[in-house]
């Protein structure tokens, strides 16, 4: 009933759900790749519970941009407790490459495509959606963005311009002429 009332806005939804699919799916690989992180700063360290860490280093790193730090926290202060300063260094040396690797040369190609969304307005929603929801909204800053993009921007043919601006495929095309529609 929608499709024939408001086409517009049930592509929009459509693009939506998809977009959420796609983020959840590229996200979960990143996340598990993060779970293997989690086993060779553990193999370094010697601490237990090395599959708690990498999990909690996988579910943190759901908030782009700052999981990262929330997540090395734990790990780190307790290989400092068990086995000192120097451990805890190479802890985070580890975990810093392996998410340097993940996060700065591969996910972000596979993100971006993903949710139609540039960098730079990612960061802006998890610092918006994080300070307006807590902790929750950082975590779900892709999405609930995605959602406000398609409704509002991909929705509508006059926000081609700030389509352009949040980075959404299809910005850069040509406006048809009238002889074209």
């Amino acid at each position: 009933m929608l499709s024939s009332q408001r086409p517009g806005l049930a592509q929009a939804l459509r693009t939506f759900a998809r977009d959420t699919r796609r983020f959840l799916a590229v996200t979960g690989i990143f996340r598990a790749a993060d779970r293997v992180r989690g086993h060779p700063a553990s193999l370094v360290a010697r601490y237990s519970l090395p599959v708690l860490w990498g999990l909690l280093a996988a579910v943190c790193n759901f908030i782009p941009y700052v999981g990262f730090v929330i997540g090395v926290i734990p790990p780190a202060l307790l290989a400092l407790l068990d086995f000192g300063w120097e451990t805890m260094l190479l802890v985070i040396i580890v975990y810093i490459i392996l998410n340097s690797l993940l996060t700065s040369l591969i996910a972000p190609r596979y993100m971006g495509d993903a949710m139609g969304v540039s960098t730079p307005v990612t960061v802006i929603s998890v610092v918006f959606w994080g300070w307006v929801l807590g902790p929750l909204g950082a975590i779900l800053s892709m999405p609930l963005t995605s959602l406000l993009k398609v409704l509002l921007i991909d929705s509508d043919p006059r926000a081609r311009w700030a389509a352009a601006l949040v980075g959404s495929p299809g910005a850069w095309a040509p406006i048809p002429t009238r002889d074209e529609t």
